[in-house]
């Protein structure tokens, strides 16, 4: 026997007696498991944006970003010592990573997050590990370079690989494949942010429109909170944000009017954005040019813009914890915190839509950041009842942005809270999100194309197998 049959032959011994094991012996096995490969898998990648980001758009391109540092440090950045290179750089980025990607894994183009979700749906077994391997590499050149992108998609990709490799190998049942593909997705982008809570929900909630996949949460709180202690075992445990939660308190029910206009300009917002993300796919779709020409043009305009607002290169993370303090709020300007929010859905469109790898939640949380920014800048020099630092409406307005227009709105809210270190915002939160997400829900959009309406409509779809019951 090959040594490739042995371990075929070993994976199909071990998934068959984990078939014929109790339910709570056969996810903590698999929880563990998917937990211990997704947490590596975030490290790795962490630490390959990191490097990309000293050797591109710090090294060749002289503009250090702030950084969202887990010690709270979110450095000064001193603007472009090179504005010549930043074009260059970011377009040159793109156009090594398309490269890659075209080459070795077409499937790894995009957000990532969307075709992880679909394998849940139509194919758990079907993501291949080239193609995780392709989506670290590509995103960390995409972001590293300064493309406008998140890291969640590509860690959602990565840890649903790795749900669908146990899969094969394990030979499980179809329904197990859909559960250890999908708390691969909560598990993966659990730990690189940091919340492990929010990220044992998210597996549940990503999947529908409408609805919630309740067997995920069980084998997803296990895999979750293990891929959390690997990568903080790594990178440290500190929220990302900091505590910056906890210097506030609700203290005045007048306060949830503002938390209320949050919801209101937040969703409305969040529709722009993906509507508007959508819509430069499709006009990118229709441009000449291969899948390699267009993300670079894509980068190229992200570089140009960025000379006039650096602001939108990269994740984002670090100008967002600047938007916490009102000191640093009240020193940029007002036309950058209040076009912010627009540039970065420009910048973030041109840079994924156009084919480039990376996340969109991530940028769709900065945008929310930046909406709850200007909105306290406007409102604080006269508005009574207004926080007397921009934290609560910074926080506040991530949460009810990205939660409302990704149908994940608890996931969301846990998830904010644990990367700022305290619940003390939720009063506000539940406030603001639960307005953006009927607005959201009234419009019908979603950020995810690949979520089904509901559990009954994805039944349904799979005619052909048998459905999570």
């Amino acid at each position: 026997m090959t040594r490739g049959a042995a371990v075929v032959a070993l994976g199909a011994r071990i998934g068959s007696r984990l078939e014929r094991s109790s339910y709570a012996v056969r996810w903590l096995v698999l929880g563990i498991s998917i937990g211990v490969v997704a947490g590596l898998g975030a490290v790795v990648f962490f630490e390959m944006l990191e490097l990309a980001g000293r050797l591109l758009l710090e090294g060749l391109g002289g503009y250090e970003p702030p950084q969202a540092g887990r010690d709270g440090d979110t450095g000064h950045p001193d603007g472009f010592s090179r504005p010549w290179a930043i074009p260059l750089v970011v377009a040159g980025g793109a156009l090594a990573s398309a490269v890659l990607v075209a080459r070795f894994a077409p499937e790894a183009e995009g957000h990532g997050t969307d075709a992880a979700i679909e394998a849940v749906h139509s194919g758990p077994r079907s993501i291949r590990m080239r193609a995780v391997g392709v989506k670290m590499v590509a995103s960390a050149l995409t972001i590293g370079s300064g493309g406008s992108a998140g890291r969640e998609g590509p860690a959602a990709q990565i840890s649903a690989g790795f749900g669908s490799l146990f899969t094969r190998w394990l030979n499980l049942t179809d329904d197990d494949g859909r559960i250890a593909v999908a708390i691969g997705i909560g598990s993966g982008i659990g730990a690189i942010f940091g919340a492990p809570l929010g990220g044992a929900v998210l597996s549940g909630a990503i999947l529908y429109r409408n609805d919630f996949e309740y067997r995920t949460l069980v084998p997803g709180l296990i895999s979750s909170v293990t891929a959390y202690s690997v990568f903080g075992a790594f990178e440290g445990y500190d929220p990302l944000f900091g505590f910056v939660a906890d210097d506030y308190r609700f203290e005045s029910p007048t306060q949830l009017i503002w938390f209320a206009v949050i919801g209101l300009l937040a969703g409305g917002v969040g529709i722009l954005y993906s509507r508007f993300f959508y819509g430069t796919v499709s006009v990118f779709a229709r441009f000449p040019g291969n899948r390699i020409v267009k993300p670079a043009v894509g980068g190229l305009l992200v570089g140009l813009l960025a000379l006039a607002m650096p602001e939108i290169l990269g994740s984002g993370y670090g100008w967002v914890q600047e938007a916490m303090s009102a000191e640093t709020l009240a020193s940029m300007p007002l036309w950058i915190v209040l076009a912010l929010p627009f540039a970065k859905i420009l910048a973030t469109s041109l840079s994924i839509g156009s084919g480039g790898a990376g996340g969109i939640f991530g940028p769709g949380m900065v945008i929310g950041a930046f909406v709850g920014a200007a909105l306290w800048r406007l409102l604080e020099p006269f508005a009574p009842g207004v926080p007397e630092a921009p934290a609560a409406f910074v926080i506040v307005a991530m949460m009810a942005c990205f939660g409302a227009i990704a149908r994940v709105p608890i996931a969301v809210m846990l998830m904010v809270a644990e990367m700022t270190g305290g619940y003390t915002l939720l009063p506000g939160g539940m406030v603001a999100v639960g307005i953006a997400y009927l607005l959201v829900l009234r419009s019908g959009d979603s950020i995810y194309r690949a979520q089904r309406e509901d559990w009954e409509a994805a039944s349904v779809e799979r005619s052909g197998s048998r459905p999570l019951d």
